[in-house]
């Protein structure tokens, strides 16, 4: 059996009230990509009639039960080419509830589907939230999985589907709002080491501008093939064996994953208004937060930890003259080094610690700097968090490389941390390859993430710019840092993140260090990102309240992570 299958993406801007015209273009087009040899073929959301209905009556004359005439029309294209097709459409129950649909079809018939399970603002004007799960369907060509465009905000979706052994995750869409191909959209494939086929609509409907950028991603992230506007399909192909590999950055991620520190995940902490939730019985309500100036900086760790602390304090001490910073985060073993942790480990608190509270104290600043810490015969890939008052936090790393493991020890423990600055979480590196970890720390009411790291692999890509007429002001032209893996964790997750890279190109580190803002939607965004060189950038946090009622700050409020469905979110937590 062939490993590697030619698959395609089609791009498709469907017109309402003519769905019939819809369809033959479709299989136009699937018929087209079938004949050049795609096996699987990807239309857009709601391909078949449009998307921007007002209410159940204006959609009822276009709805259609599955298997129906339209899956019908698309089957026989599948069995004439032994080939396997999502169509995208409006579906109604036996009990004349609709949902918005993805249908998996192939040579015999409806292999499965999807209803969209997290809604975006226009669903519930005419369709009910999906009630079939995150399902894999095993086909001759792969295991294939289906998303719908808001489905893909949530990091849990992809990841169940992922932990199913998705070897491609189908996600179709009416994305719109930014250009594309989406940040978040290369996030799932490259954090889940699976493919993503993305089949977008273009074009205008209603006033609404769709995105285009229907790509096909590889699961390393890259872009094996991109449409940016205009209907057309593009061709790419899926090597099976690259998807069961499932691995990022050259980490057995799935193998990796701690379960057990989940559970979390199945919490839904901002179904009520958080400033009643995070005061309730007096324990730990939020800090009241505070226009912040955050630094990140880049530097080269060594082996002579005086040196080190030199560093630290030059960078320390510019950050508090030249941007007044609040809060400046160091890299991953910033203080110990990185070629030999384990031969400069040291307590803590102790000698460098130390220093370094007397630094926050003089400075007036919050201090982040990763160290080795030994806590008698175990040693820890660490972060500590310093204030003017002292030692404030400890966060020992959890997910561990395999090269970490040789020497460290994992910790077993999230840490949050009330501040002036807000609430802090901590995540050391590798933690941020695992969605589930930023998910937890956002659950746990973060304002801020801070994330010391020493990573080499590629996390950021540039954009040529679209041809799609975004409104101002979002942008269209070349960016540089189009796609930056740790800019989605801090929108997905409603929260700042401060992101702290190792320098060195000589050792494969790319720095690329960014002080990220909580709306991935908001432009210009509220983000600074350091040079590709030594040094340091800052950024504006507002962990403020604004309201004395309800937040009216995204951060405090957290939109996204409202709107989880964490009842399906359980196989997260198994140890399968």
């Amino acid at each position: 059996m062939s490993r590697v299958h030619k698959v395609a993406t089609v791009q498709f801007e469907p017109t309402m009230f003519e769905k019939e015209r819809n369809i033959a273009r479709l299989l136009e087009f699937c018929e087209a990509a079938a004949t050049a040899g795609a096996r699987l073929i990807v239309t857009p959301e709601m391909g078949t009639t449009g998307y921007c209905w007002f209410d159940r009556t204006e959609v009822a004359p276009f709805v259609e039960t599955i298997p129906g005439p339209t899956t019908d029309r698309f089957a026989a294209l599948a069995r004439k080419h032994d080939c396997y097709i999502v169509v995208g459409m409006p579906e109604v129950d036996s009990d004349g509830i609709y949902f918005n649909c993805a249908v998996l079809i192939g040579p015999e018939g409806v292999v499965g589907r999807h209803r969209k399970s997290h809604p975006y603002i226009s669903e519930p004007k005419w369709a009910a939230a999906g009630d079939l799960g995150h399902q894999v369907f095993d086909t001759p060509i792969g295991r294939i999985a289906l998303l719908i465009c808001m489905d893909i905000h949530f990091v849990e979706t992809a990841r169940l589907v992922a932990l199913q052994g998705a070897d491609v995750i189908c996600h179709i869409s009416n994305w719109l709002a930014e250009r594309t191909p989406a940040p978040y959209w290369i996030s799932r494939a490259f954090e889940n080491g699976c493919y993503l086929i993305e089949s977008n609509r273009w074009g205008l409907e209603r006033a609404v501008q769709f995105s285009g950028g229907s790509c096909v991603i590889a699961p390393d992230g890259t872009l094996a093939a991109v449409i940016d506007s205009g209907d057309g399909f593009a061709l790419a192909d899926m090597d099976l064996d690259v998807a069961r590999a499932r691995r990022v950055g050259g980490e057995a991620v799935f193998a990796q994953r701690r379960p057990e520190l989940y559970r979390g995940l199945l919490s839904d902490t901002f179904s009520w208004n958080p400033r009643d939730f995070f005061k309730l019985y007096g324990h730990k309500p939020w800090p009241p937060g505070q226009t912040s100036r955050v630094t990140v900086a880049q530097m080269r760790p060594g082996d002579d930890v005086e040196a080190n602390l030199a560093c630290i304090t030059s960078l320390a001490r510019r950050a508090k003259l030249e941007d007044k910073a609040d809060l400046v985060v160091f890299p991953e073993l910033a203080v110990s080094g990185l070629t030999d942790p384990r031969a400069r480990a040291q307590a803590v608190p102790d000698l460098a610690t130390d220093r370094l509270c007397r630094l926050a104290a003089q400075l007036k600043m919050y201090l982040v700097a990763g160290v080795a810490e030994r806590d008698r015969d175990a040693i820890y890939n660490s972060a500590c968090l310093i204030g003017p008052e002292g030692l404030v936090a400890v966060y020992r790393k959890t997910h561990l490389t395999d090269s970490e493991r040789a020497w460290a020890s994992p910790g077993d423990a999230w840490v949050v941390a009330d501040t002036l600055v807000g609430r802090i979480g901590l995540l050391i590196g590798h933690d941020a390859s695992f969605p589930e970890a930023g998910r937890i720390l956002a659950l746990r009411g973060c304002d801020l993430i801070v994330c010391p790291a020493a990573i080499k692999e590629r996390f950021s890509t540039a954009h040529p710019g679209s041809v799609v007429p975004h409104n101002y002001p979002i942008p269209t032209g070349a960016d540089p840092y189009h796609w930056h893996h740790f800019r989605v964790r801090a929108g997905e997750n409603n929260v700042f993140f401060a992101f702290s890279n190792v320098f060195d190109p000589a050792k494969g580190y790319p720095g690329l260090s960014g002080v990220f803002g909580p709306d991935s939607f908001e432009f210009p965004r509220r983000e600074a990102i350091a040079a590709e060189t030594e040094g340091a950038t800052t950024a504006v946090v507002d962990t403020t309240n604004l309201d004395t009622v309800y937040p009216t700050n995204v951060v405090r409020r957290k939109d996204l992570v409202a709107m989880r469905m964490p009842h399906s979110y359980r196989a997260l937590i198994r140890n399968d």
